[in-house]
């Protein structure tokens, strides 16, 4: 679906999940991540672009692992320390993963896909059309239900900076494996905040398109 396409449904507020494709589990397993290999820090800084141009075919179940892990996984155990910063340590930031066969949530503590609904939501991801055909479409969404230490006026730019933090650190995994990725804020919010099902005290923040290069 085009652009153009994409506002006038959005206009007449008919920008809706579409039928999913594929086996959608409860609980969707994620390999353990690999935490070696990949490039050097400085050289993936230089290869870090954004790229929109994506090929359709599925990530490897290790290559989604490791996305995810780099996102916003744990990597202190034994403090629940997270690979991305968060303010009082809040955790306000939730990761849904949009895929064909539904849209899941990330649990960073048991490393797994929780399913939130049936629905390919990934068109109404954004207004671009690549959404539509790239395997994932990552949305960052902030819970200010957890922010109750922080400053009601500071909340929004605390979750804010905690997302851009998970989305570099998406870039810079995709960088070092040679994935293309691309940050978008161009997005329905009412559209997708409805066909993802949010809350009032739940606010979308930024989606990230990751896959293949075309």
């Amino acid at each position: 679906m085009n652009t153009l396409t994409k506002l006038a449904l959005g206009l007449l507020g008919q920008s809706v999940a579409r039928d999913s494709t594929g086996e959608a589990l409860a609980t969707l397993a994620l390999l353990p991540p690999q935490l070696d290999g990949g490039l050097p820090l400085m050289q993936a800084l230089q290869r870090r672009e954004s790229q929109r141009e994506f090929s359709s075919s599925v990530l490897p179940a290790q290559t989604l692992s490791n996305l995810l892990w780099a996102a916003a996984g744990v990597n202190r155990p034994e403090l629940g320390g997270r690979t991305a910063p968060s303010a009082m340590n809040a955790q306000e930031v939730d990761l849904y993963v949009a895929l064909p066969e539904g849209l899941y949530r990330y649990d960073a503590g048991a490393h797994c896909l929780k399913l939130l609904q049936t629905k390919d939501v990934r068109p109404v991801t954004g207004y671009q059309d690549f959404v539509d055909t790239a395997p994932l479409d990552l949305v960052f969404v902030a819970d200010y239900r957890r922010m109750k230490l922080v400053p009601a006026k500071q909340r929004g730019a605390y979750a804010n900076a905690a997302a851009g933090a998970m989305a570099q650190n998406v870039y810079l995994y995709c960088a070092s494996i040679g994935l293309a990725t691309v940050i978008r804020a161009w997005i329905d919010r009412e559209a997708l905040a409805k066909a993802m099902g949010l809350t009032q005290d739940e606010e979308l923040l930024l989606a990230q398109t990751v896959g293949l290069p075309a």
